[in-house]
């Protein structure tokens, strides 16, 4: 399993849509608003890098998605 983050910056006011949207998505964990330099926050988890770098470039064409910052989480246990 390979799990990241990606933090996006929307058009104002497309905050709850672009929430809206990550949560129909099967390989969104959890969406959420945040206060601060990037709108929303969204924890990705799929089967492997390959799967995780396709999630976020269908997250990039979103509507109204800006700018993104994309995390990727280290798995120090292999």
């Amino acid at each position: 399993m390979h799990k990241g983050f990606i933090l996006l910056n929307c058009d104002l006011g497309a905050e709850e849509y672009i929430v809206d949207e990550l949560n129909r998505m099967s390989i969104i964990s959890n969406a959420y608003l945040t206060f601060g330099a990037y709108d929303v926050i969204a924890e990705i988890e799929t089967e492997n890098q390959e799967g995780f770098e396709k999630a976020v470039a269908t997250i990039r064409k979103l509507t109204r998605v800006v700018s993104t910052m994309t995390l990727n989480v280290i798995d120090m246990k292999k």
